[in-house]
């Protein structure tokens, strides 16, 4: 047996690991829409945080998300990463720009 080692990433300074939320399948009218023509996402959930922004006087300004947290972002904000077969978004705390509450 072989056992598949996970990896963890931890953002670094003021980064967040996002994982997007599944596209919509259909529209509101109930026409079912193909891959191609799907936007992606740019609603996702924070998987991890970095430990915030170092300041000038040495200290850290704390994240305004959290794990967990339900974000919006702009369509070409960060990078997009691929992390044991998953596909994830490293972006700046700056480039988030909600935190969707239910």
């Amino acid at each position: 047996m072989s056992k598949t080692k996970t990896m963890t990433v931890t953002p670094l300074g003021d980064r967040v690991l996002v994982k997007r939320v599944a596209a919509d399948e259909k529209t509101k009218g109930g026409i079912i829409l193909p891959d191609t023509a799907k936007e992606k996402p740019k609603e996702g959930i924070v998987v991890a945080v970095g430990n915030g922004k170092m300041l000038d006087n040495g200290s850290r300004q704390a994240m305004s998300v959290k794990q967990k947290d339900r974000v919006l972002f702009s369509s070409y904000a960060g990078s997009e990463i691929k992390l044991d077969g998953e596909e994830l978004l490293i972006l700046g705390e700056d480039e988030i720009l909600a935190v969707i509450e239910n």
